[in-house]
């Protein structure tokens, strides 16, 4: 019988045992473990969620690990082609990475959790292109054309790359390099890969904008680390790879764009310095990472009491977005089925038709959850901007928003101007 979760009483890079407990936020289901209306009597397996600070390399990880399977199951409900400020993100990094490298038809790019291939769609008739997908999400990059390795990336799986396909003057990992188990082992693999004059290129959630913005609710099992520009600075040299640019992004509410190569290949740029520099400031301060978790605290309490003033007016509330961190902050929050209706997604969101993950809110279609005429639309999905809400005001809602992150407040459509 297969593990179904670890408990990590050392940090996952260093080994080192010197681990802080920043925040327990409770017990939840996988984010993406979400169960069908026909299914509503199913019983779902809770996990503790637990942040840690490791004091020796600085990283910021989480406590229990769960088995890939249970956390990217075959039927893993993410597209990345559903957001559309992501692939314009994908076609902004292609466009970079084809002039820096003066990519040649020959050249081999390889995206790892390439999910959909919305990524590799900018690069292939570019170069020869190549995605490593375990769950039926490949299935839709092969049918577009995207060849696509299913199965976890893994020592196994760059074994069997370099022997069937080569080294890759690419390889791009977009918001997937803290799911990967074995960070150590992961950046191995990925120097192997690398041609000796190739890119290697992340996306990542960044632990600067997670503590700035309080984005507690990027907090769930699928992410095991959450990385700054000095952790990835520091650690990437001992596998031989070297940092030699950071640009800031927008995706999933402020991430890091990294560009990395062996080391010495690259004039490392100011960018960098600049990034250690304000980190030094800011996340780089323990205590600045400890008042992180008492701000989380405070929130929840702010958050609740604005919603049971929504409750005692008898407003009919809606969630917009069912990202994956949708599920943290509902559960930590409390929310239920009494206390939010539904939740709406856009049509072709293959959660439409189940649950959020641990309770029995129902994810429906936007249309129809406009056509319940809310009071109130929280949005879940607010770290996408103001697009959200300009298109819900389009289409015609005419109630008021409930912005949660990073201060809860309610804003009424005639009031908005801008959520950022």
């Amino acid at each position: 019988m297969r593990e179904l979760v670890s408990a990590k009483s050392t940090c996952q890079y260093c080994g080192g045992n010197d681990l802080e407990e920043l925040i327990f936020l409770g017990y939840f289901p996988p984010v993406n473990a979400l169960v069908r209306f026909e299914d509503w009597d199913t019983n779902q397996e809770y996990f503790p969620l637990q942040l840690l600070f490791c004091s020796e390399c600085f990283l910021v990880q989480i406590g229990k690990i769960l088995d890939s399977e249970i956390v990217f199951p075959s039927e893993y409900p993410y597209l990345s082609g559903m957001t559309k400020s992501l692939v314009a993100n994908f076609s902004n990094q292609s466009q970079k990475v084809v002039n820096f490298t003066q990519l040649k038809s020959e050249d081999l790019v390889i995206d790892i959790a390439s999910n959909d291939g919305s990524l590799l769609s900018n690069y292939k008739d570019k170069a020869r292109v190549l995605g490593v997908e375990p769950t039926d999400t490949a299935d839709i990059a092969i049918t577009n054309g995207i060849p696509t390795i299913k199965k976890y990336f893994n020592y196994k799986t760059t074994m069997e790359i370099l022997t069937s396909y080569g080294q890759a003057k690419v390889i791009t990992i977009c918001n997937a390099l803290a799911h990967i188990p074995n960070p150590a082992q992961l950046f191995d693999s990925i120097k192997s890969l690398l041609e000796p004059d190739g890119v290697f290129v992340s996306e990542n959630h960044y632990l600067g904008d997670l503590v700035d913005t309080l984005q507690f609710d990027t907090i769930y099992h699928e992410h095991l680390r959450y990385y700054s520009a000095k952790f990835l600075v520091n650690a990437f040299p001992k596998h031989n790879l070297q940092v030699f640019r950071i640009e800031r992004i927008d995706s999933h509410g402020g991430s890091i764009r990294v560009w990395a190569s062996h080391s010495g290949r690259y004039e490392v740029e100011p960018s960098v310095q600049e990034f250690l520099d304000l980190e030094e400031t800011g996340i780089a301060k323990v205590e600045v990472l400890r008042e992180f978790s008492n701000r989380i605290c405070k929130w929840r309490q702010e958050f609740r009491q604005i919603f049971a003033g929504l409750r005692i007016d008898q407003m009919m509330i809606v969630g917009v977005g069912a990202p994956s961190r949708a599920s943290t902050l509902i559960g930590f929050s409390g929310l239920t089925n009494l206390d939010l209706l539904a939740v709406a997604e856009l049509p072709g969101s293959l959660k439409v038709g189940q649950f959020m993950p641990g309770t029995r809110i129902p994810v429906i279609k936007e249309e129809e959850a406009l056509a319940l005429n809310p009071d109130i639309l929280l949005v879940l999905s607010w770290h996408l901007g103001d697009g959200v809400i300009t298109s819900l005001i389009n289409k015609g809602f005419k109630g008021k928003f409930l912005i949660p992150l990073p201060v809860p407040r309610v804003i009424d459509v005639k009031d908005f101007k801008s959520i950022e």
